[in-house]
């Protein structure tokens, strides 16, 4: 995971047809932790995960807030 306090962050807009996709950083709250990055999604859920080799697991994608801006 890049170093986060590198990171902007920007928020999450739901009502967008993709709010975030697969490889995308996100979290409850802006450079908050835990920060997860996205590595599937299923019924409106993402699968994410903590770190790479890290086990993923699905959280409801509305419990998110906010995902790492890209530039």
């Amino acid at each position: 995971m890049p170093n986060t306090r590198a990171v902007d962050w920007a928020p999450l807009d739901h009502a967008a047809r993709e709010p975030v996709k697969v490889g995308d950083m996100i979290s409850a709250e802006a450079g908050g932790m835990p920060i997860y990055r996205v590595t599937a999604f299923e019924e409106g859920r993402a699968w994410v995960a903590t770190a790479t080799g890290a086990p993923a697991r699905a959280m409801p994608l509305d419990g998110f807030r906010w995902r790492a801006a890209t530039a």
